[in-house]
């Protein structure tokens, strides 16, 4: 693919079904770019230097979202991911108390089974859209068995948290009613969890991750437990089930990797990393300069916002040698994918349980598993990047497969 020689970035206008050779380009020729009133950052090395460093921050939740809001705005407040040191370090610790890396290691198993269970009503459909039965459905199923939200209460929980979603900047830029929307379901997504908060108080004596962060809150701290939650929902939710769709993609584009993973499954841990660096489900993240500085030959001036590329830093060659080329047994473990410094992916041990798991079983129960004939349709968001829709044919089920 050629680009031209463009003028300021702006990511209405990235191809989102192959952003990466105009990110080439802004990485080659202008790495530290000025587009509006933000600093795009291209380049590993930039983007690690911003996110490891003390002079960024997230600063205040965002104005943007409407006084409308108000359920929004109260969520969105007691998320980490808003937060800087001192009270990040505090919810940030609060959530590792509770979601250890035991915990996800003991889900394996479930994880396991919940795939195979969707791999195998997969397998009876002759054509079926990969993201609706399978990358979209098991990440809402996995953090509600560590929720311990009931069966019957998944498919209204997974409907809140797309809904909650809709106040993505680029979201909100074309759909009018954005902001009311996810308002709705950060307000009822409240109710249920108080509601839960109150059911483990009283008579119920559960073993799950609610149960384990009350019992390690401060006591009166509902805000933050509520919000806490939410913000686990949704931030494993979009970020799993694009990993899923897209490594899938990736795979079928580059077949002798498809076939080596299939000869030799013990590679998936690894091919999980490089599968998050050739495409990263989170294209994109902001940060504020709490103080001037000089990055690659530019000033930030204390206050600017500076959004970093990560599927750039990723496809940096200073750091990954021939960085376009599919190679699950490349060491990728330096990647951007999963963020760096302080804010680095609380969820990222379930992300990569649940990618493996999950791709695992795609692989084992649907081994003739091929790309329809629609083409791919891309969600119009290159901050949580992936297809909506992606119609794949299960083909014939080999014998003794997954239940």
């Amino acid at each position: 693919m050629t680009v031209q020689t463009p003028g300021p970035f702006r990511t209405a206008d990235v191809p989102l079904a192959d952003p990466y050779p105009l990110y080439r380009h802004y990485r080659e020729h202008d790495p530290v770019h000025r587009a509006d009133d933000t600093w795009y950052l291209f380049r590993h090395d930039d983007v690690a230097h911003v996110l490891t460093g003390r002079g960024y921050g997230r600063g205040a939740l965002p104005s943007r979202i409407p006084g409308t809001c108000p359920h929004l705005k109260r969520t969105a407040s007691h998320w980490m991911v808003f937060m800087d040191p001192p009270e990040h370090t505090r919810v940030r610790a609060l959530v590792a108390k509770a979601f250890t890396p035991r915990i996800v290691e003991g889900l394996r198993p479930r994880i396991r089974e919940l795939a195979a269970g969707l791999v195998a009503e997969l397998g009876a459909e002759r054509e079926a859209d990969l993201v609706d039965r399978f990358a979209a459905p098991l990440p809402i199923l996995v953090i509600s068995e560590l929720l311990g939200v009931p069966r019957s209460d998944r498919p209204w929980f997974r409907a809140r948290a797309v809904d909650l979603q809709q106040a993505t900047s680029s979201r909100v830029a074309r759909r009018p009613d954005a902001f009311r929307v996810a308002d709705d379901a950060a307000r009822e997504l409240d109710a249920y969890f108080r509601e839960e908060l109150g059911r483990r108080r009283s008579t119920e004596r559960r073993d799950d991750l609610i149960a384990a962060m009350l019992a390690a809150a401060e006591p009166a701290d509902d805000d933050t437990l509520v919000g806490t939650c939410i913000h686990l929902l949704t931030a494993g939710h979009e970020t799993t089930t694009n990993l899923l769709g897209k490594g899938l993609l990736a795979l079928m584009a580059h077949p002798d990797q498809l076939a080596l993973l299939r000869e030799r499954p013990e590679l998936l841990p690894a091919a999980v990393e490089e599968l998050v660096r050739y495409d990263s489900p989170v294209q994109m993240i902001s940060r504020w300069a709490h103080r001037d500085d000089g990055i690659g030959g530019r000033t930030i001036k204390e206050g600017e916002k500076v959004t970093m590329v990560l599927g750039s830093a990723n496809r940096d060659p200073a750091h990954f040698p021939d960085p376009d080329h599919l190679d699950i047994r490349r060491d990728a473990r330096r990647h951007a994918g999963f963020g760096m410094g302080i804010h680095y992916c609380v969820g990222a041990p379930l992300a990569r349980a649940e990618a493996e798991l999950g791709l695992g079983e795609l692989l084992r129960g649907l081994p003739h598993l091929m790309l329809g004939d629609e083409p791919v349709r891309y969600a119009e968001d290159l901050v949580f990047h992936g297809p909506e829709r992606l119609m794949v044919r299960p083909g014939a089920r080999r014998r003794g497969g997954a239940p």
